[in-house]
């Protein structure tokens, strides 16, 4: 079965709620199979775009008000919003992935150091949100000034000790994130509001993960699997070979979905907004296919997806875009790299409608160069 990438971009278009909106906040972080938040106001924008009528404040009340969503650290090690219901599964499959330290001797913490402040992590965060240098004295006590010894270099300053393994003690189920402390992020132990909370099973909880990745992001490959959750390639090519999978090929080369997930049921069609480190660019594999020709120059940082908002036109990149926010306006510009159909013209003016919308604000639409850069 060979699939061109048109049907398999409205596939996807429809998978992700950005065709078919989904029915709630929780579900369209499900349908990205996780919605990047390191950046959280382009997060609130990329879960709005797939619901019907959803603002950013709606994001927010499931994050701190319904607890719904929890923002922690997902695919990548980078800063997720993942669907409460799913974290157990989220904790076991991302836990299971082989991890190694970067760090040089002398700053890295060993295996025996890493059990013990994961360990010490779960406990310190049972009893509240703490921000880092709550969490940094509270460990100095108990562990040791080891743990707590600034030694990691990071954006001109150098960190404590222990935060080279944040993400690890997120994915092992005992650190997520809770409500800012005026502008200071604070952590918490996820199980203070899901009673008796533990990661799933490594098993069960990988071939999840595997499958939710493929009805998503489909027909994909082990190579882009890894790549979407800097695993090595080994371990995900094991993973797609333990799976019960279906082999179709993408306009010539070979790809995989899940078991009789062979339908297509229509080719990509429409205009749309997507905002910084939308999952739909950054996880949509191949690159190639999907940032075609100058798109790959203009909305690529290196091979990097999501530095850039981009426009996609009938699933694929077509240009940039950039919003400007004031008080009660913003003011949006879009760089097309092609000359858009006056119907194209009007999905475009929709578009910048909803985001006027799930911001709040009112919007305005500018066609121009955009020469902002890439988002680090």
């Amino acid at each position: 079965m060979d699939v061109s990438w048109g049907f398999v971009s409205g596939r996807r278009l429809d998978r992700h709620g950005l065709t078919t909106p989904v029915a709630d906040v929780a579900a369209a972080a499900r349908a990205m199979c996780g919605t990047h938040s390191q950046v959280l106001s382009a997060a609130e924008l990329s879960i709005g775009l797939r619901l019907a009528d959803g603002t950013r404040q709606d994001v927010q009340n499931a994050l701190w008000s319904e607890r719904t969503l929890v923002k922690t650290f997902g695919p990548r090690g980078t800063i997720h919003l993942l669907p409460a219901e799913d974290l157990a599964l989220w904790c076991g499959a991302l836990g299971a992935i082989p991890s190694g330290n970067p760090s040089p001797p002398g700053i890295r913490v060993t295996p025996e150091q890493t059990e013990e402040l994961v360990t010490a992590l779960g406990t310190i965060l049972s009893d509240g949100e703490f921000t880092v240098d709550e969490v940094t004295d509270a460990l100095g006590v108990r562990v040791g000034s080891w743990a707590v010894d600034p030694v990691v270099p990071a954006f001109q300053t150098f960190w404590p000790r222990w935060r080279q393994i944040t993400h690890l003690a997120a994915h092992r189920g005992v650190l997520c994130f809770g409500p800012n402390k005026g502008r200071n992020v604070t952590y918490t132990n996820p199980a203070r509001w899901l009673p008796g909370f533990t990661p799933a099973p490594a098993a069960e909880s990988t071939s999840w993960l595997l499958h939710s990745y493929l009805y998503a992001y489909g027909p994909s490959a082990s190579p882009h699997f890894a790549r979407w959750l800097a695993a090595p390639p080994r371990w995900a090519a094991s993973v797609f070979a333990d799976a019960d999978l279906d082999e179709v090929t993408v306009e010539g080369t070979a790809a995989w979905v899940n078991r009789g997930d062979t339908e297509f049921p229509s080719a990509a069609d429409g205009v749309h907004l997507l905002p910084h480190f939308d999952a739909y660019a950054v996880g949509g594999q191949p690159r190639e296919l999907l940032f075609p020709g100058e798109a790959a120059k203009r909305a690529l940082a290196g091979s990097q997806a999501g530095n850039h908002p981009v426009l996609l036109v009938d699933g694929v990149v077509a240009g940039v875009w950039h919003q400007k926010k004031s008080a009660k306006n913003v003011a949006i510009t879009v760089d097309p790299l092609r000359t858009l159909t006056a119907q194209q013209r009007g999905q475009l003016d929709t578009q910048v409608e909803r985001v006027g919308a799930i911001l709040g604000l009112k919007p305005s639409l500018t066609i121009d160069t955009v020469t902002v850069g890439p988002h680090a």
